[in-house]
């Protein structure tokens, strides 16, 4: 039997290249392996977004675009709904019962997090959300999960849930392993460490033509150099960190173009622009078919998510049982 494979995002708005290089390019190729899983977050996008749940409702539809759009097969990948399958939430509290408070505090990712977020105080949900993440992934015997360095902590708690679990009753879930990317986390437009939906700083997977060379020609680049033959340093361009993205095999001539100051910025941001747009343009015209035929998206969420139900209800049936919440049949 393949080994199952899951991943998900939050419904907080439309994806982008910085998922796309991180993980969407990577889940196509994974399908064709794997017997792959793919979730909308809506429940885990309200431990931030509480008070906008129309918000969430509205992306979430955008997502799944996004999905098909850059090359998710639906005969390949079930794609799935968080918030429709209520064994998860049954999971999580049955989880929570021998998580630490301690074990949550500690996760360096729940720290991170908590800073970079706006939130005024700490609110139950966010703090406990990996325990949620592990029944994310224990509820459908996931045994592998593609994640990127940081988050790594969060999989390792998920691991140590599933293993104290199966130690207090019965070895009926499975621990998963980690599948760590490689790929470095995208830069944004602006400079920042990373392409983020709050920092406006992001290229979406359905970008115009006109939007992506204004991003690209908007967007900052190596601030120590004034003029056109100024030695550049690369490392710290953000145009420099999509060449090596999106093309990696000229990027060293790029890179030593730019250090000698051979190659003006001008040049370097119409290469790339050029290169996004022969990527987006495919996924801009699949997205656009899906769009003109929302009962076939529907379909393809709500079968997903029927067949992923019914995996769920035979989990939780032996969880129950290895519990003992079996009292009465």
């Amino acid at each position: 039997m393949k080994e199952r494979v899951l991943t998900g995002d939050r419904v907080t708005g439309k994806l982008h290249l910085g998922h796309y290089a991180g993980s969407l390019q990577n889940r196509v190729q994974l399908q064709d392996q794997y017997e792959s899983f793919v979730f909308l977050a809506d429940v885990q996008a309200l431990t931030t977004h509480f008070d906008r749940p129309e918000m969430v409702r509205s992306h979430a539809r955008d997502i799944v675009l996004d999905y098909l759009a850059a090359g998710i097969d639906p005969d390949k990948t079930t794609i799935y709904v968080q918030s429709l399958i209520p064994e998860i939430a049954e999971l999580t509290l049955y989880f929570s019962m021998f998580v630490t408070v301690n074990m949550l505090r500690h996760n360096p990712t729940v720290k991170a997090e908590s800073r970079n977020s706006s939130l005024d105080e700490l609110y139950y949900g966010f703090l406990g959300y990996p325990v949620s993440q592990a029944a994310d992934i224990a509820f459908c015997k996931a045994t592998l999960v593609p994640v990127g360095e940081d988050q790594l902590p969060h999989l390792e708690l998920a691991r140590k849930i599933v293993r104290r679990f199966n130690e207090l009753y019965r070895p009926v879930l499975v621990e998963p392993k980690a599948l760590v990317s490689e790929t470095p986390r995208l830069v944004g437009t602006d400079g920042s460490s990373k392409m983020s939906k709050s920092l406006g700083n992001t290229i979406t997977l359905d970008a115009s033509t006109k939007e992506i060379a204004y991003k690209i020609q908007k967007a900052k680049t190596d601030p120590a150099r004034v003029r056109k033959h100024d030695p550049g340093h690369p490392e710290i361009c953000p145009i420099y960190a999509y060449h090596r993205a999106f093309l990696p095999a000229s990027s060293p001539e790029i890179r030593e173009g730019c250090e000698r100051g051979a190659m003006g910025c001008t040049a370097c941001k119409e290469r790339i622009t050029a290169a996004l747009e022969l990527l987006i343009a495919p996924m801009r015209e699949r997205r656009a078919y899906y769009a003109e035929r929302p009962r076939l998206v529907d379909g393809i969420v709500m079968d997903g998510t029927q067949r992923t139900r019914a995996l769920a209800r035979d989990t939780m049936q032996e969880v129950r049982d290895a519990m003992s919440l079996n009292a009465f049949g």
